[in-house]
């Protein structure tokens, strides 16, 4: 079979369907569709880049006749290449076989990376169980609503903790940067879709279900999992490792739901708690697990009316095309860089906290995209000139004074300024030309006294190179809320390279692999969102299963 990339169709008003594509492929290739066969969309995108007309770009699979002869020859504006599937070979191992009840891998954490790890490792017969602090999808909806209208926070059911992770109450977005040869992405979004997602996120460049799918499809992953014999337990927190004299993980100390410490024994622990699990951090330290202090970002939220930023990136084609998504980003003379982050078309600032006395923010977005408002995070890196990173907690512990200091600008609200009053350091009084769009209670308050002199020149600096690259995106009336610091976890817990151990630090100065723990995901500092957390977890276990002999 072939493939052939950068296939345009211009934007219409009429739907563009898999005929068309074919028809504008035999076009190119100056054939009838009819001598074209097993034909697949594999891809398609938007390109709105300045000075051509907005379109719809695709890649598809095909086969012909003389397909070595098609290949040699030239095509305007397209290219052709042999297209080779790749399959994810841990699937062609035993599936649904039974697993003694001794012994069980025990995954700590369900986001992302600890449900894929646990959904692979029931696969092949392992049966896992899953332990999260958290509560159940439908429980743990409930008190997030109770917190937008209340402002009552639950330290266990929240935007950060819960079934599905921290993800879940974002805007769902299943696009990735990792270079994946091994078929594991395609796999996490063929079980998304198995799990309730519609079939275009296998297709789209930048897929995304919106929180409001999402949350189905984490609940029916769990139901997979425990279907193949896996189990899942909910307000069941992890607050000890028990370890052998050598070293190897021997089991766990729980919490369970009633309160009760437990003790669960096993020799294999996936560690995929999320970048949000600071009590867990500090129990791992005091242990002595080897942690390093990251680099991370922290930024606040902008807001855009939906309608303005769809025009800016789409210009008159606007009104054919799903709400406009954007990336911006510069690097300063200094070295920071400044980008946007978790980009929500259509969606609304949330407050994301999940510690008392202290606030961040982050973006969601429900699966139309349909909000009056389109919003991003504008970041730019911390490391160590905000903190020491000789000491492995201090950015976590920067973290927590920055949201700190959030808090209680606009006593537990969300604070909002406008663009041209923060340039100014001064107090905004009322919106623009446009409303913000939140879920939780916000205040005007002065958010550019949450950065450094330097922080609040740096960042002012990078808009105005945002601005260049983008111009219209910098708005005087621009919404910003604060503060965004949960982009990434503050640590980093080192893993042996091909066995994905973690290290137990030594008063000597030296460290030994633990044996049988696993950091995993966006916690560990192994992740960066949905698609590569779900693919670090599936890493993990697939060296479980190798180590097992299921493989």
């Amino acid at each position: 079979m072939l493939k052939v990339s950068q296939l345009h169709l211009p934007v219409s008003e009429h739907e563009i369907t898999s005929k068309d594509v074919k028809k504008q492929l035999a076009k190119k290739l100056h054939m009838s569709p009819e001598q074209i066969h097993e034909f697949q969309i594999l891809r398609v995108s938007i390109d709105a880049r300045k000075n051509r007309p907005t379109s719809y770009v695709y890649a598809a699979a095909f086969s012909v006749k003389n397909e070595e002869h098609l290949l040699k020859a030239r095509h305007q504006g397209i290219t052709l290449s042999i297209y080779k599937k790749v399959s994810y070979e841990p699937l062609k191992s035993r599936i649904g076989s039974s697993s003694s009840e001794k012994n069980r891998p025990l995954v700590i954490g369900s986001g992302p990376a600890g449900m894929f790890s646990a959904y692979l490792l029931a696969l092949n017969g392992l049966c896992p169980v899953v332990f999260e602090r958290g509560g159940a999808m439908e429980e743990r909806s409930r008190a997030v609503q109770e917190f937008f209208q209340s402002g009552t926070l639950s330290s266990t059911d929240n935007l950060q903790f819960g079934e599905g992770g921290a993800g879940t109450f974002s805007d769902g977005k299943l696009n990735t940067l990792v270079n994946d040869k091994e078929g594991r992405n395609h796999f996490v979004l063929q079980t998304f879709s198995e799990c309730g997602a519609p079939g275009r996120i296998l297709t789209d460049a930048k897929p995304h279900l919106g929180t409001d799918v999402l949350q189905e499809v984490m609940k029916n992953l769990r139901e997979k999992i425990i279907s193949l014999g896996g189990e899942v337990y909910f307000h069941t927190k992890v607050t000890d490792l028990l370890l052998t004299e050598n070293y190897n993980i021997r089991g766990v100390i729980y919490e369970n739901a009633l309160g009760d410490s437990k003790e669960f024994f096993t020799d294999t622990v996936i560690l995929a708690t999320g970048h949000s699990a600071r009590d867990t951090f500090r129990t791992l330290y005091e242990k002595g697990i080897s942690m390093e202090a990251k680099d991370f970002a922290v930024g606040f939220r902008v807001e855009h009316s939906r309608e303005y930023m769809d025009r800016l990136m789409y210009k008159d084609e606007a009104r054919f095309l799903p709400a406009a998504s954007y990336k911006v980003a510069a690097t300063l003379e200094n070295g920071r860089g400044i980008y946007s982050f978790c980009m929500c078309p259509g969606g609304y600032v949330v407050n994301a906290s999940s510690f008392q006395n202290q606030l961040c923010v982050n973006g969601m977005s429900y699966a139309a995209r349909d909000g009056a408002n389109s919003n991003s995070a504008i970041v730019f890196s911390v490391g160590s000139e905000e903190f020491d990173k000789s000491y492995a907690l201090s950015g976590m512990e920067y973290q927590e004074a920055l949201e700190k200091k959030a808090f209680y600008l606009c006593g537990g609200k969300i604070p909002q300024q406008l663009y041209g009053d923060f340039k100014e350091q001064k107090s905004s009084s009322g919106y623009g030309a446009f409303y913000s769009t939140t879920c939780g209670e916000h205040a005007f308050g002065e958010l550019h006294t949450l950065l450094t002199p330097k922080e609040f020149k740096d960042f002012m600096e990078g808009l105005d190179r945002i601005e260049k690259r983008l111009p219209g995106f910098v708005r005087e009336d621009m919404i910003l809320s604060g503060v965004e610091s949960r982009t990434s976890s503050p640590v980093r817990i080192p893993r042996e390279t091909d066995r994905f151990f973690a290290y137990m630090n030594h008063s000597s100065g030296e460290s030994e692999e633990i044996n049988g723990l696993y950091p995993c995901g966006e916690g560990a500092g192994y992740a960066g969102g949905i698609m590569s957390a779900a693919m670090d977890g599936l890493k993990v276990a697939e060296h479980i299963l190798q180590i097992r002999g299921t493989l």
